[in-house]
């Protein structure tokens, strides 16, 4: 068990980096284009407000309370998204207990504030990146459950997380503001130490696959 620190993590497909300030231009110019994509999806709708969704981010890394990231494409050496561990959670066990950790390992953790341009989802960087994050958290951190989440209205985000092998756990209502001004109801979805591996399998198959 390693505790939580900025790390790269790097695949065939992708490299992601921890998030820092130049990758501001590349992603701005993300957002600027096909904003339909984004609608369901804390992005920000204009690219000025880049710079706050950046800084927000990095307060969260120097505070420790996430771990973000830059998603780059390593075919084109391009950025196409970001990416993030939050939610990091550290439980309080009896002294002694055999489950008790190292300080700073978490017991469990968030992956979100996921989102790609438009040409990279539904392709080997997204599944990559995914298989990524999860090895790192279920073999680096050892944890007991990776939680994902997001808006119950968006089929495109809940398919692709249903894809990886993730469970249900219920819906949230009225759970926070939404991406669209709307309030949002969330869908809540985990997968487990004890899934892990068939889920490795499942997600290694499909980027043999293509």
């Amino acid at each position: 068990m390693e505790p939580i620190r900025p790390v790269v993590l790097e695949g065939r497909h992708v490299r992601l980096e921890p998030l820092a300030p130049h990758h501001l231009g590349p992603l701005q110019a993300i957002v600027a284009r096909h904003r339909e994509t984004y609608r369901l999806t804390a992005v920000p709708a204009e690219p000025q407000g880049m710079p706050r969704y950046l800084d927000q981010a990095l307060e969260q890394a120097r505070s420790g309370a996430a771990l973000p990231f830059a998603t780059v494409d390593r075919a084109r050496e391009a950025v196409v998204g970001s990416t993030r561990f939050w939610n990091l959670e550290f439980w309080t066990w009896p002294e002694g207990h055999r489950l008790q950790r190292p300080a700073g390992v978490p017991d469990a953790v968030e992956i979100g504030f996921s989102w790609l341009a438009p040409e990279a989802q539904r392709t080997g960087v997204n599944t990559e990146a995914k298989l990524l994050m999860l090895a790192h958290a279920f073999e680096v951190w050892e944890v007991h459950r990776v939680t994902l989440k997001t808006d119950v209205r968006n089929a495109r985000s809940r398919a692709a997380i249903e894809r990886l092998g993730a469970s249900l756990d219920g819906l949230l209502r009225a759970a926070s503001p939404a991406a669209d001004g709307a309030v949002r109801d969330t869908a809540l979805y985990s997968l487990l130490a004890s899934e892990w591996p068939a889920v490795r399998a499942r997600m290694r198959a499909r980027l043999e696959r293509g």
